[in-house]
């Protein structure tokens, strides 16, 4: 489907990805707006009024998909170990972490998979962080699909199932689209608690990554697959106590340029 943009601010349709300036703003209003919202003191009989709680920090996770591997396009290579970046991938992996290295990156978390540690390596160096393997961030089981051509796949009538109704599909021996979704869910939780008021790379699969965006975005199940994110392409939300918020789907460039240092988000 293309490169696909979603922000709050001036992102016109056509525009390319790098609409720093817009989702530049959004994300700073974010980042700095927790904590600093007034709820009101209820009269209690002592006289005392009760302690408010902070809502957590905002969290910005960057969905990277990892690069092309030889099979991209082609196969679908699922959960099966000894597949590599191509030199493309590998390009498209240095270029993915130029540009996260203009964030305050505090965290790089990955799929256990070679593709994905990989990726992750390249963005690692440009970062400055450590690859955290995350097994929540693990590519669909697709059990006895694992391997297959797309193309003989494509010809299956499950196929249609896939396309068009997944949350009633189970791969065969594999994981459902729904059970797919609950983990990505448990999984985004997990890093948002750890790191409120930071920015983590999170580097994952096709599927997972369009799974999470469209939990974000409030889209149901059965229209995820209207959503296209190519190798290593950036896809950022803000995962804050009002929701989250979708700055950027697919983004090959920095998607959130001149977000506040993680000491200016800690205040």
């Amino acid at each position: 489907m293309g490169k696909r943009w979603v922000a709050s601010r001036g992102v016109a349709p056509g525009d390319k990805p790098r609409a720093e300036g817009a989702v530049r703003h959004v994300a700073t209003d974010l980042l700095q707006a927790s904590g600093g919202r007034s709820h009101g003191l209820k009269a209690t009989v002592s006289g005392v009024p009760p302690t408010r709680r902070k809502p957590p920090r905002p969290t910005v996770v960057c969905f990277v998909r990892h690069g092309t591997t030889a099979t991209t396009g082609k196969v679908l290579p699922g959960r099966a170990r000894g597949l590599h970046l191509s030199d493309q991938g590998r390009d498209e992996a240095s270029r993915a972490g130029e540009a996260l290295a203009a964030m305050s990156v505090s965290a790089v978390y990955a799929s256990p998979l070679e593709r994905a540690r990989e990726t992750a390596s390249a963005i690692s160096r440009c970062v400055g962080k450590p690859v955290v393997v995350e097994r929540g961030l693990i590519e669909c089981d697709f059990g006895t699909w694992t391997g297959e051509a797309l193309a003989q796949l494509s010809k299956l009538p499950e196929w249609q199932t896939v396309q068009r109704v997944p949350s009633s599909f189970r791969f065969p021996g594999g994981e459902s689209f729904v059970d797919l979704q609950a983990r990505l869910a448990e999984t985004v939780g997990r890093l948002c608690k750890a790191h409120p008021g930071e920015v983590v790379v999170a580097v994952s699969h096709a599927d997972c990554i369009k799974v999470a965006l469209a939990s974000a975005l409030g889209v149901p199940l059965d229209l995820f697959q209207r959503i296209a994110v190519a190798p290593c392409s950036i896809s950022t939300v803000v995962y804050s106590s009002e929701g989250p918020t979708v700055l950027a789907m697919g983004a090959t460039g920095a998607p959130t340029a001149g977000l506040p240092s993680t000491q200016e988000r800690s205040k």
